[in-house]
């Protein structure tokens, strides 16, 4: 695999697996409208600025890079709550422009996808564990996109000239951390999820906020599945290496979907506590109700991407924090922000 095409590039999962596909020679493509994502991430690299859903923007970036073998499309809306206010907002970005992208792709002879699918989208589970089989039931706008795009890929490889397109959709869990080098990261200063909210706390001396603590857990604060992104990153690299030979081993289907995340389960008051400790020392923590849109959670069972992609996570959440308030270190400086 020579070229790789990268909706997204610009953002925390797309760039960080931009840094790992150039760190084993592979030329990532990058298209970004920036409106999230940051120039400062795509500086010396192939770098197109525009929409997902500009087809005559798609057919020049092939018609100038004939030789992309692969799209990993990374490119979406993914705030919880901004999806519950703005839904349509949500099913145009992610759902109808994602048909438009399909389409240049076909038009153009890419037919293998790797898609950045979400574990949001899977049902609840009575332990909290899901594998690949476990039925979806998506529960905000948000996880629906996510869920309706795994559905229009899936038809996607089922319908006219169905023998050449294929599809691996890796269902990752909660990213944390950075780019051990701090090539790229988290490009906003405060996010949205539980460890952004850690750090802006620590950094800024304000509360945390525990959103929903009578869940059916071991502490009845929400559970997840914290993956540092580079490992993320080096599974996306493994999926576009192996693409082949995962799609062969489905015996016909020509869409896989595959688990990336650590196999364990972490409750919020856990990653609470693993936070405090990392830093040295203690946040003043509160709580409240679940926010709309917010789920139980879930954690990953990983063999398939063991089997398939020879790949399991090397990174534990200590290194993801570190990592993590390294590069907001380095952000705001470079920002020039506290």
């Amino acid at each position: 695999m020579k070229k790789v095409l990268i909706t997204g590039g610009a953002g925390l999962i797309g760039s960080t697996v931009a840094s790992a596909l150039l760190d084993q020679g592979i030329t990532p493509v990058i298209l970004d409208d920036l409106s999230k994502g940051r120039a400062e991430f795509v500086e010396g690299r192939v770098f197109y600025q525009g929409d997902i859903a500009d087809t005559a923007l798609l057919d020049r970036i092939f018609a100038e890079h004939p030789d992309i073998d692969a799209t990993l499309h990374c490119a979406a809306r993914i705030v919880v709550p901004e999806s519950v206010a703005k839904p349509l907002y949500y099913y145009r970005e992610n759902v109808a422009k994602t048909v438009e992208l399909l389409d240049a792709l076909q038009r153009n002879g890419c037919t293998r996808v790797v898609f950045s699918s979400s574990a949001s989208i899977y049902a609840p589970t009575p332990d909290a564990r899901v594998d690949e089989s476990c039925p979806v039931d998506a529960n905000s706008p948000y996880a629906r996109t996510k869920q309706m795009m795994e559905q229009v890929l899936q038809d996607w490889t089922r319908g006219e000239g169905a023998e050449r397109q294929r599809v691996i959709a890796l269902r990752y869990f909660n990213p944390i951390g950075a780019d051990p080098r701090l090539r790229t990261g988290l490009q906003d200063l405060n996010p949205t999820h539980a460890l952004g909210k850690l750090i802006e706390a620590h950094t800024n001396g304000t509360p945390f906020t525990i959103t929903g603590v009578d869940w059916a857990t071991r502490d009845g604060s929400g559970i997840r599945d914290y993956v540092h992104v580079q490992d993320l990153a080096e599974a996306h690299v493994a999926a576009l290496v192996r693409f082949d030979e995962v799609i062969a081993s489905g015996a016909g289907d020509r869409y896989r979907v595959i688990n990336v995340g650590t196999g364990d389960g972490t409750t919020v008051r856990e990653l609470v506590a693993a936070f405090e400790q990392a830093v040295g020392g203690t946040l003043d923590v509160r709580e409240t109700g679940p926010r709309p849109g917010d789920v139980i959670g879930c954690y990953a069972v990983v063999d398939t991407a063991r089997e398939l992609l020879g790949w399991k996570p090397q990174r534990g959440i200590a290194e993801g924090v570190a990592d993590a308030l390294a590069w907001r270190a380095k952000w705001a400086a470079r920002l020039g922000a506290n």
